[in-house]
């Protein structure tokens, strides 16, 4: 006969757990220090003005509500959370997926993480040569502009001017030569270039001659050490690839273009006016100008994907890599193909690991600040700004405004906060 075990006391279980609490003291200091007090500090300060010596309530909180700057920081952090973590997730869901298809999966997963192993700032200083509007300095824009020239070589000779006095004169940003009559031959000199500048295709000018129809040059009437105005002396030279239109009035009857001497004819027509449209004219091509106010937000959101879509990849491998293999060999007997697998399969058995992803990039871009500070020049920060910067430049950067800059902080920790506790959640659940 087993004999009854004495239900243990309070006092012996108390003794038992004794040493627990004193572990737990230096992490809880460490804890109440680091960030209940400041917390706590915060809201307290959030409620009186920039000095902190007067009560203003929820003064602050009305300011940030009304403020330009911290809406446009809203808005944008808005942006933010709408757009960057569903395509961090997306990507790394794609790279996860492809990097267990192909042999050399263990190098692209190194390839694509290794941004994480670089510092915020590092990659800031990066993307801000890269965004560079400056063809000789950004590459994103001299990629641009070299497929922008691969499929529109003509080129552009912007500054060029008709000479004074000569026979041609500028209207409306075309130059425009007197009337030609039959046979004649139509005499275009332009200034305002640089010889350096021209093309290596331009060759000597050759000297306007009449013929059947109307012809005509077109060159830069620039001669070292002086010169005939309005004539081709030699070593002036002729202007290739411009665009000319025979007018009839208003009316365009004929174009054509330059040779490589700067000559141009229109064999058979009875004359009319010589016209060099605008576009001879235009600036060149240089890109797009990513870090101007309406490219910037895109455009450091391009560099965030750059740096986070490996962690995303790494996380849901490990997730991919954990799922039962037995699934997807009977989906691929049944005559499913790998986009069906992988839309009804695969990523309905990945939505736990899924959603960890999606809510810790939400929880990371809500407090994104570094990249927007590096990347986005001075001039368009405020059209860039988020709101963990828009908190830093008010308290710290300038605007030495304590309270409102303590308001930020609490409505930042306000926005975090549901997302923290539904990743708790998630947590919690996936270890049950």
């Amino acid at each position: 006969m087993r004999t009854p075990t004495r239900p243990r006391s309070s006092g012996a279980a108390l003794r038992r757990r004794g040493p627990a609490p004193l572990f737990l003291l230096p992490a809880l200091a460490l804890l109440g220090a680091l960030v209940l007090y400041p917390i706590g500090w915060s809201v307290v300060r959030s409620l009186y003005d920039a000095p902190g010596t007067g009560f203003v309530g929820l003064g602050n909180y009305r300011t940030a509500f009304t403020d330009d700057a911290t809406l446009t920081a809203l808005r944008n952090s808005a942006i933010w959370v709408a757009v960057a973590p569903a395509l961090v997730t997306g990507l790394g869901l794609v790279f996860a997926v492809l990097t267990e298809k192909v042999r050399w999966g263990t190098a692209f997963r190194l390839l694509v993480f290794m941004p994480m192993a670089i510092s915020f700032l590092a990659a800031g200083i990066t993307f801000r040569l890269v965004y560079e509007q400056d063809p000789a300095r950004g590459v994103l824009n001299a990629a641009a502009v070299a497929v922008h020239d691969t499929f529109d070589p003509d080129p552009s000779y912007p500054g060029a001017r008709p000479r004074p006095g000569g026979p041609a004169a500028a209207a409306d940003g075309a130059v425009r030569a007197v009337p030609a009559a039959p046979g004649s031959a139509v005499a275009v000199p332009l200034v305002g270039l640089k010889p350096a500048t021209l093309p290596a295709a331009a060759k000597p000018a050759a000297a306007p001659a009449s013929g059947d129809g109307v012809h005509g040059t077109v060159w830069l009437d620039v001669t070292p050490g002086g010169g005939t105005p309005g004539t081709v002396d030699p070593g002036e030279r002729g202007l290739p690839g411009v665009t000319i239109r025979l007018l009839d009035g208003q009316r365009q009857v004929a174009t054509a273009t330059t040779a490589a001497d700067g000559s141009f004819a229109f064999p058979g027509h009875p004359g009319g006016t010589v016209e060099l449209p605008a576009s001879n004219f235009a600036a060149p091509y240089r890109g797009l100008a990513w870090l101007g106010p309406g490219l910037v937000t895109p455009a450091i959101v391009g560099a965030y994907l750059w740096i986070w879509a490996g962690f995303a990849m790494v996380v849901i491998a490990g997730g991919l890599a954990n799922l039962p293999r037995e699934t997807l060999e009977a989906a691929r007997m049944d005559g499913a193909g790998e986009w069906q697998i992988f839309r009804r399969i695969t990523v309905p058995q990945l939505a736990p690991v899924l959603g960890v992803v999606l809510v810790t990039m939400v929880i990371n871009v809500m407090k994104i600040f570094d990249l927007v500070f590096v990347v986005a020049p001075g001039p368009v920060q405020q059209d860039a700004g988020v709101l963990a910067l828009r908190l830093w430049l008010v308290s710290f950067g300038g605007g030495n405004d304590q309270g409102l800059g303590s308001a930020l902080g609490v409505l930042l920790l306000l926005l975090v906060v549901p997302a923290m506790v539904l990743n708790v959640r998630r947590f919690r659940r996936s270890t049950r």
